[in-house]
């Protein structure tokens, strides 16, 4: 039997995978991969820290948060054009730049939903172990801590990401721009 395009539909069951289900699973075991060593680093951090130490890690996990979200928003908004003209005249970091531009879905569910979802986590156990601690040294528990820690957390995240959006939306050249000079380090995207 066959179908509109002529195919026999038995053939249809060998063709390959469509790419973005390999994208999937690449991007499920980045998350995985990711999700685990950021989650060392923070219970390594914090197993005899102190609150400045545990407060400081707390912040970076949501700047990093805040800053992948910026680079996110920006390669959806930012236009290949001056970065072809930057890349004919062997500008450093602008073939990287169009490489995050030509993968901008990617880029952006990389560092949006990845880095940005894996933060969120981090930060909010970040956020319970400074809690306990706040609650053991003043030896009473207290839903209020819990509460004003996770409300002061949730605010400084959704805030820096609000004024982050703002950022990458108007400066979304020189956002990309930063991102592939920082590629270009790490050799990434340069072919």
């Amino acid at each position: 039997m066959r179908n509109e395009d002529g195919r026999q539909r038995s053939k249809k069951r060998t063709d390959p995978p469509p790419r973005h289900w390999r994208w999937v699973v690449r991007i499920f075991l980045m998350s995985v991969v990711l999700s685990g060593v950021l989650s060392l680093l923070s219970g390594t951090l914090l197993t005899s820290a102190g609150y400045v130490s545990a407060i400081l890690t707390l912040i970076f996990f949501v700047l990093l948060g805040i800053v992948f979200d910026v680079v996110g928003v920006a390669v959806t908004a930012a236009s290949p054009s001056p970065f072809h003209s930057m890349a004919s005249h062997r500008t450093k970091g602008a073939k990287e730049s169009l490489f995050l531009l030509r993968n901008s879905e990617k880029v952006a569910s990389f560092c949006n939903d990845v880095v940005g979802d894996i933060c969120g986590i981090v930060s909010g156990s970040t956020a319970a172990v400074l809690v306990v601690r706040l609650q053991q040294s003043l030896a009473w528990e207290n839903v209020l801590i819990s509460t004003g820690v996770t409300a002061l957390i949730s605010g400084l995240t959704i805030g820096g990401k609000a004024i982050g959006k703002k950022i990458a939306m108007d400066r979304c050249k020189d956002v990309v721009y930063a991102a592939g000079r920082l590629l270009r380090v790490f050799h990434i995207g340069s072919k």
